[in-house]
């Protein structure tokens, strides 16, 4: 009696009705509609578009793509840059003066946004080099920045700057610079970052400022081995940010040498670039 009991109990309760598995049925469509898929019609229509402005703006709109916490960012590119031949220069560090004074009203080549690097070990012309900052078409140091203090500065010609009241001092930026070294410096008087800015920012200096002005270094350097220019200068086939200043040859590209075991110029050895 027990077991035609349970058997007639369950025929009044089915475990599901109709209706609750058509819902089943439907949820289960649902999900395997909403997998996601590579590329959504909404996805390639925005990237057609800004490809599409890129192509028409040219060389002075949107240039370089990056990706940005897995978002496609477009930096519009700098109006300027420095190119420098370090073949020509002295060592003399006036450029470091002028940028410190400038920018902060003192002489201290520690406060300096463009760097001279002596190499002891070197002889003449191959003992000093120049460290700019290249104004990247795709900038990491902006890219990088939690609080947007290193920026593009669209007022000045999109021209790569450091809001030093922005600052928190995590030098993420200086990190994330692909250059060696990096072309952005801790000022560890003000304690921010810092980064030149081709003098758009010059409190202490009576000319006019940005890529349309007059750049501090430039202008005061003996062997004019600093060179403002407006096109973006290449990086393949070596940088043309260091460059022969007389042809605008890049030097690492041209300067071979005989080599020996030192790495000094002028003894026999293997053949190698600067």
């Amino acid at each position: 009696m027990s077991k035609q009991y349970e058997d007639s109990e369950l025929q009044k309760d089915p475990p599901c009705s109709t209706s609750e598995n058509n819902e089943e049925n439907l949820t289960s469509e649902a999900s395997e509609n909403q997998k996601p898929e590579g590329v959504t019609r909404r996805k390639f229509v925005a990237l057609a578009g800004t490809l599409l402005a890129a192509t028409t703006l040219g060389t002075s709109g949107i240039m370089a793509f990056a990706r940005n916490n897995n978002i496609d960012v477009a930096f519009p590119v700098s109006g300027g840059y420095l190119i420098v031949d370090s073949m020509r220069c002295c060592g003399c560090q006036n450029c470091m003066m002028a940028c410190a004074m400038t920018h902060y009203g003192v002489t201290n080549p520690g406060l300096a946004r463009i760097q001279i690097v002596g190499d002891s070990f070197q002889h003449f012309p191959y003992d000093m080099t120049i460290f700019q900052c290249h104004q990247c078409a795709e900038p990491k140091c902006v890219s990088v920045c939690p609080t947007g203090a290193c920026h593009i500065d669209e007022e000045n010609d999109n021209v790569r700057v450091v809001d030093p009241d922005k600052c928190i001092g995590c030098m993420q930026c200086i990190s994330a610079c692909p250059n060696s070294p990096s072309r952005l410096q801790w000022n560890n008087e003000d304690k921010h970052s810092q980064k030149c800015d081709l003098c758009t920012n010059t409190p202490f200096w009576e000319h006019e400022v940005g890529p349309d002005g007059v750049r501090a270094c430039e202008s005061v350097c003996p062997e004019r081995a600093i060179k403002f220019v407006k096109e973006l200068p290449k990086e393949t086939g070596g940088s043309q940010y260091d460059v022969d200043l007389r042809t605008g040859t890049s030097w690492p590209s041209m300067m071979t040498y005989a080599v020996g075991a030192t790495g000094n110029p002028g003894s026999e050895g293997s053949s190698a670039k600067k």
